[in-house]
């Protein structure tokens, strides 16, 4: 398993009790974040809120890390109004996720709930050569066929 250094700072609102962050298993690519919301918080259908993840993570050059969330609260609903968080590895401050209940229920989001995972990843950066005209781009099957050109 490769591996990257990682320099954590845990915020005052995460409860040293739950214990560090931690990869569960040796082979997994994400670790678990829990809900540092002050108390319990119930989301209604369609409700969004900003929950912070008390922590804050800085990374060696050349990687970033994508906040994901996850499976469990997912099947529930819950998503991440992003899709995928990408954290750069400039951003030093609390990491918090955006979601929003997609089920016709009430979600409770409890103080220490795991509600998120972060994937370290590594950075790539484009050097931009800029072009006159579309017929300067590399000859392709696909061409600029866009949304819904291979089929439904």
């Amino acid at each position: 398993m490769n591996k990257v250094k990682a320099k954590i700072l845990y915020m005052p609102n995460y409860d040293k009790s739950w214990g560090p962050l931690k990869y569960a298993y040796d082979t997994d690519s994400g670790f678990d974040t829990r809900a540092c919301v002050d108390a319990d918080v119930v989301l209604k259908p369609l409700e969004r809120i900003r929950i912070p993840l008390g922590f804050g993570m800085q990374l060696e050059p050349g990687f970033g890390y994508q906040l994901r969330s996850r499976s469990g609260i997912g099947a529930k609903g819950i998503i991440l109004m992003s899709g995928v968080g990408t954290i750069d590895n400039g951003y030093v401050g609390e990491v918090s996720m955006s979601v929003i209940n997609m089920s016709g229920e009430d979600f409770k989001i409890e103080r220490g709930m795991r509600v998120g995972q972060v994937v370290i990843e590594p950075v790539w950066q484009a050097e931009f050569t800029e072009i006159e005209s579309a017929d300067e781009f590399d000859k392709t099957d696909r061409g600029d066929g866009g949304h819904g050109s291979t089929g439904v």
